[in-house]
């Protein structure tokens, strides 16, 4: 049996010329344990979901192997346009354990080790996928958040390794929760990052996901290993984790337990600022409060018709499926764009929009609206509510600005 740094090198330095097929050896691994080692979610934005890696061991040294599924190039040519398209690629990398935790002990994350109850038939068929798929060919895959990302993967090649006993039992364990509530739950400790990420996301994140699904999640991966089993060679059926050691301290808050509800703040934010317009309104008289409410009013219509577009182009031009058929286009509409040159004209004193422009105010406001009224229709159930409560108000505040202008103004 090769010892784990004779089989570290030979996975670094094989660099076969085509891509093969993989095809399992079937040799049984006698001198080597596996392991899922999970690590603590970071502080930086792309760290908030956590991560873990498959670990194989030298039983007799203990010294081990991380197969790590996380990988990507932010200086790879395109990446940010393939990032906007869905076209993310990611690869699986070897590495030594010891050079992962000093990695993570530097950015003061814990790492917990579960080591499985696999026998050396299963181990074997672990030890060959990995190898096979850390060859340069095979190492890259497409990334995808939910799907595919490096806590799926590791996932997928247990259940491999152990002849598809994982997948069913997960799959039978069904949770209250949905991508949006875990994806924006993970991502709570940047308040910002959480509120877009909910935005963008459409009806199919609001979709009820079962355990199995909820293993995009590296935290909630090694939730559902504990309770899950595996049937050895001899018919034996274990629990699938022997036993849990804590490899690194950690030294930052993990998430919370689920996302903030943002129905009371969005509403009393929406309320708030619509009384805000509507009561600058009645002193346009004078000047300086005119420029104050054109600064807002078009800001206002800036971040909404461009996001809308975000959401447009998340729909019609790219994979990032968890965001088509955004029904809070309704309220982030692209629409509002057209409303700038009027409102940024609204500091002149005798300010009147064409009817035109007046209608489209209205529209706009009455499509926001809408968004409330589609929620009892079969199929459309997005948890957006609190972006309604946010956006009708304020909507509405600008319509009426418009209204109260009855005479059209061609210059306008």
């Amino acid at each position: 049996m090769k010892s784990v740094v004779a089989l570290l090198f030979a996975l670094l330095l094989s660099m076969p010329a085509q891509a093969s097929p993989f095809v399992a050896s079937g040799q049984p691994a006698e001198n080597l344990t596996a392991s899922i080692v999970t690590f603590q979610p970071g502080t930086l934005y792309w760290q908030r979901f956590g991560h873990n890696a498959l670990l194989l061991r030298e039983a007799s040294s203990g010294r081990a192997i991380s197969f790590n599924y996380g990988i990507f190039d932010f200086g790879a040519p395109g990446f940010f346009l393939n990032f906007a398209r869905g076209h993310m690629t990611y690869r699986v990398v070897p590495n030594t354990l010891d050079n992962d935790l000093r990695h993570y002990a530097a950015e003061h994350r814990w790492a917990l080790e579960q080591r499985l109850n696999l026998d050396a038939r299963q181990v074997g068929r672990l030890r060959d996928f990995l190898e096979w798929n850390v060859q340069p060919e095979n190492a890259d895959y497409r990334y995808d958040y939910f799907l595919s990302n490096c806590s799926t993967r590791v996932r997928d090649a247990l259940d491999y390794a152990i002849g598809g006993q994982l997948k069913p039992q997960l799959e039978a364990r069904s949770t209250l929760l949905s991508y949006r509530k875990e994806a924006t739950r993970l991502i709570a400790p940047d308040a910002l990052l959480m509120v877009g990420m909910d935005l963008i996301l459409g009806p199919i994140a609001d979709r009820p996901i079962d355990v199995w699904q909820q293993g995009f999640a590296p935290l909630a991966l090694m939730q559902a290993l504990r309770s899950a089993t595996v049937t050895d060679a001899g018919g034996r059926v274990l629990p699938l984790v022997s036993h849990e050691a804590r490899l690194l301290p950690g030294g930052h808050t993990d998430p919370p337990d689920r996302a903030p509800d943002l129905r009371l703040q969005f509403l009393l934010a929406g309320i708030t600022m619509a009384a805000i317009l509507l009561g600058l309104a009645k002193f346009r008289a004078v000047g300086a409060v005119r420029g104050l409410l054109m600064l807002i009013t078009t800001g206002i219509a800036l971040l909404c018709g461009l996001g809308g577009l975000i959401l447009a182009a998340c729909w019609g031009l790219s994979e990032h499926w968890a965001g088509w058929r955004n029904e809070n286009l309704l309220l982030v509409n692209p629409l509002c764009l057209l409303l700038v040159p009027a409102l940024a004209a609204y500091p002149r004193l005798r300010w009147r929009p064409t009817l035109r422009t007046r209608r489209l105010a209205l529209a706009v406001a009455v499509l926001a609206i809408l968004s409330l009224l589609v929620r009892d229709i079969p199929g459309f159930k997005q948890q957006n509510l609190h972006w309604a409560y946010l956006l009708i108000p304020i909507h509405t505040a600008i319509a009426l600005l418009f209204l109260r202008a009855k005479k059209p103004d061609d210059e306008l």
